[in-house]
């Protein structure tokens, strides 16, 4: 229907014209309240956002001689994080002499990553920072 045409209907039902797909070919209006129309599109855009999920960085930090059982309950925590979708910053602090043994950090850090491959991918490779090695982990 002709632009004017419509433009009379509205004003005659005492509506606006609204444009609902600008990028259709004819354009595709609606005769509708237009306040109505905004309130209702910014509620969408609410509910939207309540939706989203944050991806936070969860941080586990280790020691280079870590044992058994520690290891193992870092290891639950970090499946837990992955999970629910957030990423893993796994931090390996090196205290005094344990600097001279840089190789135990790189060999936990590897088995961490063995370990949770069929959960997460490496997104930041275990690199060295001052005394600390970390590696950054993100849900597959």
């Amino acid at each position: 229907m002709p632009t004017d045409e419509a433009m009379q209907r509205a004003e005659a039902a005492g509506l606006d014209l609204v444009e609902v797909a600008g990028t259709a070919n004819p354009p595709v209006c609606k005769i509708l309240d237009y306040g109505r129309f905004k309130y209702q599109a910014q509620k969408r855009a609410n509910e939207a956002r309540k939706k989203q999920k944050i991806i936070e960085i969860k941080e586990i930090k280790m020691r280079p001689n870590i044992d058994l059982h520690d290891y193992e309950v870092k290891m639950r925590a970090m499946v837990k994080f992955l999970g629910e979708g957030d990423k893993v910053k796994v931090t390996l602090r090196f205290r005094g002499r344990e600097m001279a043994h840089q190789e135990l950090g790189v060999q936990l850090l590897d088995r961490v990553k063995g370990d949770t491959s069929t959960l997460a991918k490496v997104e930041q490779e275990a690199k060295f920072e001052g005394r600390q090695m970390i590696m950054v982990l993100a849900p597959r």
